[in-house]
């Protein structure tokens, strides 16, 4: 068992995502020579190709069947539609999976499967800054990376091996996790999949800076725990150091052209799902982290009411020193906002219930059961509200 967790830690520290984004030393330069290749067929299956497309069909009917898959119709259409703005040509052959993980990451398969977890996509601020990475990874798939990567291995049996444990893992996690160790790129991939996604972004008429945006986001969390060695190693760093100009290097390839970022749409695709991702991102445990991304929400928009509650949520849970007035100055601004969520009532009725103020927790509790009547706590919280009765 040990074996395979650290087997999988590592398989894990080769997920495409951000980390992917990195190894761009040397590679700051005009796109104009950059061609993106012409769409291909699937290749025989008696190849080493064919193998790997089989092995990643495999895992692609798991993913459709797992229940952290993402199945709102609407938002797997426009993530399909902002593919296809992106791929082109190439369009027909790609397919995307939304996931339901609370960290930064997304991959492509050689398949045409495109696996994207919701952790990136909380992240991302705009269209724009989610086209950087989906345009990276379209990247590796449009020069077949992979396959690369592969047949530079000159081990059959790492194919061999990879097809014996997927099947057994039994987790989801674990079986993207095997994938992933197929995804371990050079840094020539890396390379060649950022210039090649940039050069998609500017066609798709996206503002291209938005990349080097996404790094500065998700390193200044990594700070926080991290510090100076932040984006040196650990997970999905080990194998992609990051540069000293790595910002000006992105910046360079983007030319200083501006475009669409996106804003309000990508805003309006994730709302019905933004307060679920939100809720996963508290129950990671990683607070530090959670609270940089949560005051980076607030200060694009101090009336948030789902990243206040949000704050407020990791402030009550964490309990440090002074966080117990923070929860509740956060939660009590949420629930005058006139899109608070209802679970920001049910989080003020417990900060309440803990510091003993019956009638301000009981006022907290009605409300919540008013928002939400049918939830699936509705029965603790009545029987909270029997409890505080004088």
């Amino acid at each position: 068992m040990n074996d395979r967790r650290a087997f999988l830690r590592s398989a894990c520290r080769h997920c495409v995502g951000l980390g992917a984004l990195t190894g761009l030393a040397g590679y700051a330069q005009d796109l104009s020579g950059i061609r993106v290749p012409q769409r291909f067929a699937r290749p025989a299956v008696d190849t080493d190709e064919g193998g790997l497309w089989g092995l990643m069909d495999r895992e692609e009917q798991r993913i459709r069947r797992s229940p952290l898959t993402i199945h709102d119709q609407a938002f797997q259409q426009y993530l399909r539609d902002l593919v296809c703005k992106l791929a082109g040509d190439f369009c027909p052959d790609v397919r995307v999976y939304p996931v339901r993980m609370p960290h930064f990451n997304a991959m492509m398969a050689p398949n045409g499967m495109m696996v994207v977890w919701s952790g990136l996509m909380l992240r991302a601020e705009n269209e724009a800054q989610l086209a950087a990475v989906l345009g990276h990874e379209l990247g590796h798939y449009m020069e077949k990376h992979t396959v690369e990567q592969l047949r530079a291995q000159k081990d059959t049996a790492v194919l061999g091996t990879l097809v014996g444990l997927v099947g057994g893992v039994g987790t989801f996690l674990g079986q993207m996790g095997l994938a992933a160790s197929l995804f371990a790129f050079s840094r020539e991939h890396e390379g060649r999949a950022d210039r090649i996604g940039v050069r998609l972004m500017r066609h798709a008429g996206y503002d291209a800076r938005e990349a080097a945006s996404v790094w500065d986001n998700l390193l200044q969390e990594l700070k926080v725990t991290g510090g100076k060695e932040a984006g040196k190693s650990g997970d999905i760093f080990d194998t992609h150091p990051t540069s000293a100009g790595r910002r000006d290097e992105l910046l360079t390839l983007a030319a200083g052209a501006g475009g669409d970022t996106g804003e309000e749409r990508y805003r309006k695709a994730i709302a019905p799902l933004r307060l679920g991702w939100l809720q996963d991102e508290v129950k990671r445990g990683q607070y530090e982290e959670s609270l940089v991304l949560f005051d980076r929400m607030l200060q694009r928009d101090a009336k948030d009411a789902e990243a206040l509650f949000a704050r407020g949520e990791v402030y009550r849970l964490r309990e440090d020193s002074g966080d117990a007035e923070r929860a509740l100055q956060d939660l009590d601004r949420a629930s005058r906002l006139a899109q608070a969520p209802a679970e920001a009532f049910r989080s003020l009725g417990l900060l309440h219930r803990e510091r003993r103020d019956t009638v301000a927790a009981a006022q907290a509790f009605q409300s919540y059961l008013a928002k939400a009547p049918k939830a699936s706590d509705a029965a603790m919280v009545r029987a909270y509200l029997t409890e505080l009765k004088p």
